[in-house]
């Protein structure tokens, strides 16, 4: 808007704030460089020491080592665009805005971070309520250089059009990552970024809304403002696939926050890496309450009796086991209330010393005058723990499980299924069946993690033999203290020193991890904050995976319910939350789309309307400038018509970036063709797409995405593919910033209703 505070000459007054300008950056660029060596030389003079003195000495190296090396990622991660704003105040003092603090060397601060309360009128200012501001300026750059800036002057009358800046964001080629928005936040984003740390905030918003660009930039508010409270827990995101972690990977870092843990929901529980559920039934009975009672069952059946009497051998004696001393066992070791596998060592020990009082009566015999013989007989109590036969045996009654062990028994063995799943009708049962050792899917995850929490860790396994080494490090502290014995009675401290602590005493400090390391490496670890991304697709497991995670119920969750792929998708948050976070939970709208025209914005909402799904329809930014287009063809030349819907899109936006979308055969029958046609220009979802220019994905992999142009290859199919649900097909369509083309070879009968009314393109 026009700078009421501009000289006469408007042009002289222009170049000289904008040579002022570029001086000030390129301190600030300075002082970025300066503070970016010396971390490097900190460095080099940590790793140049070497692996010298103690356990403790080379533990505290590696720690400074880990300091200053993520100290260096994030200077360089915010060396794009810097600055790239400043307040002038009502008292004549003039702020810069950047991506994060920096001080001279006097400590006097020379850019402030973007998340400090004295940025915040950045966002926030306007005319109505100005805050104290009275001029805010938007900073364009290229590289280190300031091109050119826009001025917002809030003493005057408000024209409330659009920024430029925004406007250019909006409309800049996509390059197949997602950039941040810290230069064009707006005023109900900010707000929402800036919304105090308590309970579960949910951010509802339709496409195009930044819903994950207000997640992430909240995530590395809250690392900024509450850094004392998660400093010592973490952050974690969840998103719902790989694709999509790959494509905000670097938000954050260009943020100024390296130490947040991000995680698909595939590779939430560690060491494993699932992949997608290709059948929708199976993922939605899997996402099932009840499945908390057959994972319960199933662990259940594993903890037997036997059906009649049984014999073992120990040191050639034979012992008799009896049904009823197993069941006893078993009893008492449930009473525990312990998870499986810490039970089964009450189990155990139950079955020991009722085999050692067999045992002993057998080689300690009554004397003749009747009095008991008071041999020490302990060393029978590790005889029996010895004997293959009885190992076996209490094996086949309470046998140590894995969480993976037992999910992939359960979902491969009919009668251990059926049996723990007498809910379940017979074709339920057949949808969860699956070939043994089949690669775990997203939707197994939240069951394995359900089934960790009741079976509890391997009491004989902490990890690559690390127990059987602790064991042995302990059996020879015990010799040490007995041959030690009289010595240390001799001065006082026998029966304070233990084998344990000797033990640990000479145990080597353990690696330095980072909170980030140690989070993620940990599957019992609780995170002060959570943030969930697509939340509208989480089954009910799913959610209570997560919430396993921030016991406090610390969270923020966004997504928009109208884009659920389930064929009856929840109509409000409350249902999905009450079971989690009851009367705990905060809802906050956003309700401008910077991301999708208006044109096509109307024909996903007529699309999803039509199929009687509730959308929230907010306010499209632009208008758009093409109309979407729907393409009848046959079967036969559904090849050539997509290439020449290629060739138009990128007609269209030469530089753009062009998702095709497609599902099953048809993603099968398009990728090769594409392949032939544009040689390594393909990118498939996975991995990083680089410099290629056409993503061909699934609908299910291009939720959260965006590109300038999409094409649909045959929508319905898409519809078919989510059990009849447009929710996916909706997504698909409100990928697109530019330009939407949709190719069939169905009927107008055939397609969604909503369909029917797009536009047929001219030959």
């Amino acid at each position: 808007m026009t700078d009421h505070y501009a000289s006469t000459d408007t042009t002289s007054w222009y170049q000289q704030q904008l040579d002022e300008e570029r001086d000030y950056v390129s301190r600030l660029y300075d002082r970025l460089d300066v503070l970016r060596d010396e971390k490097k030389q900190q460095l080099a003079r940590i790793q140049a020491q070497g692996l010298q003195g103690s356990f403790q000495n080379q533990s505290e190296r590696d720690s400074f080592a880990s300091l200053y090396q993520d100290r260096i990622n994030q200077l360089a991660a915010v060396e794009e665009q810097l600055v790239f704003g400043r307040l002038d105040t009502d008292d004549e003092v003039s702020r810069h805005i950047g991506r994060i603090g920096l001080s001279d060397d006097q400590q006097t601060r020379i850019l402030i971070d973007w998340r400090a309360p004295d940025a915040a009128p950045f966002y926030q200012a306007t005319a109505a309520n100005r805050q104290g501001v009275a001029r805010r300026r938007h900073i364009m750059m290229s590289g280190r250089t300031v091109e050119s800036f826009e001025d917002d002057v809030l003493t005057s009358t408000e024209s409330g059009q659009t920024s430029q800046a925004l406007l250019s964001a909006v409309s800049a080629p996509r390059t197949g990552a997602m950039g941040d928005i810290v230069s064009t936040i707006q005023r109900e984003q900010d707000e929402i970024i800036r919304d105090a740390m308590r309970g579960v905030l949910v951010v509802q918003g339709g496409p195009g809304t930044g819903k994950t660009a207000v997640a992430l930039h909240r995530a590395a508010y809250l690392l900024y403002t509450y850094r004392d409270r998660l400093a010592k827990s973490g952050v974690l995101l969840v998103g719902p696939s790989e694709a999509f972690m790959n494509y905000i990977d670097q938000v954050l870092p260009s943020l100024g926050e390296t130490g947040v843990v991000m995680r698909s929901l595939g590779t939430l529980y560690p060491g494993i890496e699932a992949q997608p559920e290709p059948d929708p039934v199976a993922a939605e009975i899997k996402g099932r309450l009840v499945m908390q009672e057959v994972i319960a069952n199933a662990v259940a059946l594993r903890q037997r009796n036997i059906p009649k009497t049984t014999w073992v051998t120990v040191d050639g004696i034979r012992l008799r086991v009896r049904p009823i001393q197993i069941r006893r066992a078993i009893g008492h070791a449930r009473e525990s209330g312990k998870p499986h596998n810490q039970a089964r060592e009450v189990f155990v020990d139950h079955m020991v010393r009722t085999l050692y009082d067999q045992m002993r009566d057998i080689v300690s015999p009554k004397r003749e005058d009747g009095l008991v013989n008071k041999a020490d007989r302990s060393y029978l109590r590790q005889e029996i723990r010895q004997s293959r036969d009885v190992r076996r045996l209490l094996n086949l009654c309470w046998m140590p499980l894995t969480p993976t062990g037992l999910i992939n028994e359960l979902l491969s063995q009919p009668k251990y299924l059926v049996d723990a799943a007498p809910m379940l009708t017979a074709s339920e049962i057949r949808n969860l069946l699956r070939e043994p050792k089949a690669p775990f899917t997203e939707a197994d995850v939240p069951l394995i993690d359900e089934a960790a929490v009741m079976l509890g860790d391997l009491v004989t396994d902490v990890g690559h033999g690390a127990k059987k080494s602790q064991q042995r490090d302990l059996d020879t502290a015990e010799a040490a203290l007995e041959n030690m014995h009289y010595t240390l009675e001799d001065i006082g401290v026998d029966g304070v020193v233990t084998a344990e602590m000797l033990a640990a005493a000479q145990q080597p400090e353990g690696t330095w991890y980072s909170i980030a390391d140690r989070a993620q490496r940990d599957r019992t670890w609780t995170y002060g904050h959570v943030v969930v991304d697509e939340a509208q697709e989480l089954s009910y497991m799913q959610w209570r995976m997560l919430f396993r995670r921030s016991p406090l119920r610390s969270f923020t969750i966004v997504g928009d319910l109208a884009q659920a792929s389930g064929a009856d998708p929840s109509t409000d948050w409350g249902s999905v939350l009450e079971p989690f976070a009851p009367n705990h939970w905060r809802l906050a709208e956003l309700t401008v789309n910077y991301r999708t025209p208006a044109r096509i914005t109307r024909a996903a909402a007529n699309v999803a309307t039509s199929a009687g799904r509730r959308v929230t329809t907010p306010t499209a930014l632009r208008e758009g400038d093409y109309e979407p287009e729907l393409q009848y063809t046959s079967p036969e030349e559904l090849e050539e018509v997509l290439l020449a819907a290629v060739n138009r899109q990128f007609q269209r936006i030469p530089e753009g970036l062009l998702g095709v979308i497609a599902v099953g055969e048809d993603y099968s029958q398009v990728q090769p063709v594409l392949e032939e046609r544009y040689p390594g220009q393909i990118w498939t979802g996975t991995g990083r797409r680089r410099d290629r220019n056409i993503a061909l994905v699934t609908a299910q992999n291009a939720k959260g995405l965006e590109y300038d142009a999409v094409i649909i290859v045959e929508p319905q199919n898409l519809v078919h593919d989510a059990g009849d649900s447009v929710g996916n097909l909706y997504v698909a369509m409100t990928r697109a910033t530019q330009t939407l083309t949709l190719i069939t070879t169905a009927s107008e009968a055939q397609l969604p209703a909503g369909l029917r009314d797009i536009k047929i393109p001219n030959s």
